[in-house]
């Protein structure tokens, strides 16, 4: 059985390095065209065939409610770095896609964010990342196989 007050202090210890290494690597973001959230969005989007997804996926990729992923959506869409339309695969459904413009200032923020993120993240060694990487995916679940 697992040691309960273990569980407590890795769990804290786990929450704290999170939040302090988010709060590091966010400042990638200032001064930028696009917020951390919008950058979430395009991630998701980029990723996926023809830079397009459906807003579904893009929701569960993202750690905010839906309603506050399709404000962003909607939002994105008019400031043209989206464009949305239904899914023919499934009426009910729709797509978003990254606009020219959108994979720009994404690829451009991309390379600056990944080099903060390595950079930060190389205080463990290639064996430790590894570990942390099946760690945390062990911690996630099934969720963490639906979204990798």
């Amino acid at each position: 059985m697992t040691d309960r007050r273990l569980a407590i202090a890795a769990w804290e210890s786990l929450f704290r390095a999170q939040h302090e290494v988010f709060e590091e690597i966010s400042t990638d973001f200032e001064g930028t065209e696009l917020s951390q959230a919008e950058y979430d969005v395009l991630l998701t989007v980029m990723r996926s065939p023809d830079t397009t997804a459906r807003l579904r996926t893009v929701t569960a990729n993202m750690l905010i409610s839906q309603p506050s992923v399709s404000r962003l959506v909607e939002r994105m869409v008019s400031r043209g770095l989206l464009t949305k339309c239904p899914d023919p695969a499934d009426g009910r459904g729709t797509l978003v896609t990254a606009t020219e413009e959108a994979s720009a200032r994404f690829h451009a923020l991309a390379a600056r964010h990944g080099v903060s993120i390595a950079s930060r993240m190389s205080r463990l060694d290639d064996e430790e990342l590894a570990q942390l990487h099946r760690l945390t995916a062990k911690l996630r679940g099934a969720r963490a196989n639906r979204t990798e």
